[in-house]
């Protein structure tokens, strides 16, 4: 059998290829985004360490996701997000099968991400006013109200089962990418590559993502040892 007598499908295999994908910058942002929120879980939940260490993975988070909503505009072709979010037009289009197979974030995909930015941002910040009223203090509870610090423990409270929700949902998405569409989703966060007939992402040099994280590091460090203290009533 010649190849015009192939199926379309075989067809569509030989000319795939290995394809850059997900940058260095967006794979180890994630996974390090994952591996210090199972540990801020694990050290208020559990006891896993020292509840300072709480604090120390804390920051990681608030790090890692500035830099990441960052990267969203200074960074590689499908980190950006001008290459994924769309309006609600379009996903009713993807939800009905009517656009193309793209490299990166889908559309309906792009409400995860943005979710889960979203709730890690409102999750980090609030615990830098949280407290637990006896020995462990945010570094901005003491310099603030007891009203807004109040309503910083609510939010860093309810945030934490709001964000074990959308985490739950996000690997049921991926659960059902690899288990019911057979596309896997998992190696390229890990390899930055998937078999495509697409070309290559465009990737933007490295320094630039070592420079915006660099700055993100020192401004956290900046407003945790200037942020203004109380006066001491003694």
């Amino acid at each position: 059998m010649n190849t015009s007598d192939a199926p379309l499908e075989n067809i569509k295999e030989t000319i795939l290829k290995s394809t850059k994908v997900w940058d260095w910058p967006v794979r180890i942002s994630h996974w390090a985004i994952a591996l210090s929120v199972l540990m801020c879980y694990g050290t208020a939940e559990y006891g896993w360490l020292d509840m300072q260490w709480h604090f120390y993975f804390g920051y990681s988070v608030l790090c890692l996701t500035v830099f990441r909503l960052l990267w969203g505009i200074f960074g590689s072709e499908h980190a950006r997000f001008s290459d994924f979010v769309r309006g609600p037009g379009t996903i009713i289009q993807y939800l009905r099968g009517k656009l193309p197979i793209r490299l990166g974030h889908n559309p309906l995909g792009a409400l995860s991400v943005i979710l889960l930015l979203a709730l890690l941002l409102a999750q980090s910040i609030s615990g830098l006013f949280n407290s637990d009223d006896i020995m462990w203090y945010g570094p901005f509870n003491e310099s603030v109200s007891a009203k807004v610090a109040d309503f910083m423990s609510d939010v860093h409270e309810r945030g934490e089962n709001l964000l074990l929700l959308a985490i739950g949902l996000h690997i049921a998405a991926i659960a059902f990418h690899l288990l019911v569409k057979r596309e896997n989703l998992i190696t390229p966060m890990l390899t930055g590559r998937t078999q495509s007939d697409q070309p290559d992402a465009r990737w933007v040099p490295i320094w630039r993502a070592v420079l915006l994280f660099a700055i993100v590091v020192t401004a956290l460090w900046a407003l945790i040892t200037f942020w203004p203290k109380p006066e001491l009533l003694y």
